[in-house]
């Protein structure tokens, strides 16, 4: 419903000589033709197409943007060439559109306004470099004006770009406000405007475009490796290693399939890419549907950090942490990158706060866990295995401040033999408030050998309410 009726909001081509256009009643347009066919508006639906065509045009550039609800926007500044030219691109671009079903009406210019102007209302698609000359005989709405304005103007006997073009300006301000300008001033290239891409640009992009499409898993594989070979020398430019890739396969109907992979260090080594990939398509358990064939397939860097450069093993010349950095992919793109997580500190002494774990994939570059002996142990203070929460434990001690010497937990009684302590841990009052109690942390070594981590919550007759003893974690 529009304005309280039904009216149409998109017809095919050549209605318009059988009396219909759009904003007309549904009704007026029955009168006209009982037999027409019609079909209910699908505002979401269309906005998911028109998503999906965006997403198939990255196969000319990395900057494309949606313009409004019904159209796609392309920066194609230094890609021309690699199309045979300007002209050659907008006539390959109509042909694939066509061939998918689509209609499609195009417009290259210098600038945003010029080519959506063109697109819409101009006959020649391509407008000479620095001419506005094809732009002079397009009516007002070319310029994205607002209907109300474009009345008022048409009034005065101002119907096309070329007829508002050489008025003088502060009159027309005064008048119709700075929009009109500044919509013409776009349009002209005297004003700025920028695209908004769909999707951040990458770091860095291979593609390898195939005269006779692919469609067997071999042969996906052995492009994903080609192209991993061409993204290594930039990366080397750069001194950097690729944290983050994406793989998308364009098929000969437009859908394009995506994978992304992550790695929990820089890469550089063609094999671990491919091997990613690999593992990552096995990961999901499902055959990538390639239809009737991939004609093209890209591999972007999506995100690089320094590629630092490790000491490896004269012999072999393989760095000691390599196979433990292999099983982290191979695990993230087996299970997910979510799933592989390494542990990071946080800024507290409450211990089970000081710690946390994120995807291993999002940790910088040499920050992951490194394998055991990468480095020198330091001494254990604190046992390797925590508690998820501190328990309980009933404690006898000779003074009220002091060590325990008996205790229970889970049931079980112990009798201490040695001890260490105490280590004082004052509240996070920020967080727990003022009243909350101190913590006094022992190590004691039980009779039968084992060795805990206990602490007093509270002090005696400086802290409200009762200490209370618990048992916080196991020394190995």
């Amino acid at each position: 419903m529009v304005k309280s009726a039904q009216r149409i909001v998109a017809h095919e081509p050549g209605a318009q000589a059988l009396g219909l256009f759009l904003d007309q009643k549904l009704g007026d347009a029955r009168a006209l033709i009982p037999t027409l066919d019609v079909q209910p508006a699908e505002p979401h639906a269309d906005m998911a197409l028109l998503g999906q065509i965006a997403r198939w045009c990255d196969r000319y550039t990395p900057m494309v943007g949606l313009s409004g609800t019904d159209g796609v926007m392309l920066d194609v500044s230094g890609c021309a060439h690699l199309f045979g030219g300007e002209a050659a691109l907008v006539a390959r671009l109509r042909a694939q559109l066509t061939g998918q079903g689509f209609t499609a009406r195009l417009g290259l210019a210098d600038t945003i306004g010029a080519a959506w102007g063109l697109a819409r209302f101009g006959e020649a698609p391509v407008a000479p470099p620095g001419d506005p000359a094809p732009l002079m005989p397009l009516p007002l709405e070319a310029l994205r004006l607002d209907p109300a304005l474009v009345t008022s103007l048409r009034r005065l006997g101002l119907k096309t770009i070329g007829c508002l073009a050489p008025l003088p300006r502060a009159p027309l301000t005064t008048r119709f406000g700075a929009d009109l300008l500044r919509r013409l001033d776009q349009a002209l290239g005297r004003g700025e405007e920028t695209l908004s891409p769909l999707l951040p640009p990458a770091d860095l992009t291979a593609e390898k475009a195939f005269f006779d499409p692919i469609t067997h898993a071999d042969d996906i594989e052995r492009s994903i490796a080609l192209l991993a070979h061409a993204l290594i020398p930039m990366l080397e430019q750069r001194d950097q290693g690729a944290r983050a890739l994406e793989l998308r396969l364009f098929r000969v109907d437009g859908a394009v399939q995506s994978l992304d992979v992550e790695a929990a260090n820089p890469l550089r080594d063609p094999a671990r890419i491919s091997a990613l990939f690999r593992q990552r398509i096995v990961g999901l358990a499902v055959d990538i549907d390639a239809g009737f064939g991939f004609d093209l397939v890209k591999l972007a860097v999506i995100r690089s950090e320094v590629f630092p450069g490790n000491q490896g093993d004269l012999v072999s010349g393989v760095e000691n942490a390599d196979r433990y950095e292999a099983l982290i992919d191979r695990l993230g793109a087996r299970l997910g990158p979510e799933r592989v997580r390494g542990f990071v500190g946080a800024d507290t002494h409450i211990p089970e706060r000081s710690f946390g774990t994120v995807p291993v994939t999002r940790l910088a570059a040499g920050t992951a866990i490194s394998p055991v002996g990468a480095a020198r142990v330091p001494p254990v203070t604190r046992p390797l295995w925590l508690l998820r929460r501190p328990e309980p434990v009933d404690t006898l001690a000779e003074v009220p401040d002091g060590p325990p010497q008996r205790f229970r937990w889970r049931k079980v009684g112990y009798v201490a033999t040695r001890t260490e302590g105490p280590e004082r841990i004052a509240c996070e009052w920020w967080r727990d408030g003022r009243a909350a109690p101190t913590r006094d942390y022992f190590r004691v070594e039980a009779r039968e050998g084992y060795r805990f981590w206990m602490f007093r919550h509270g002090l005696y007759a400086r802290e409200a309410g009762v200490p209370r003893w618990y048992l916080h974690g196991v020394f190995a």
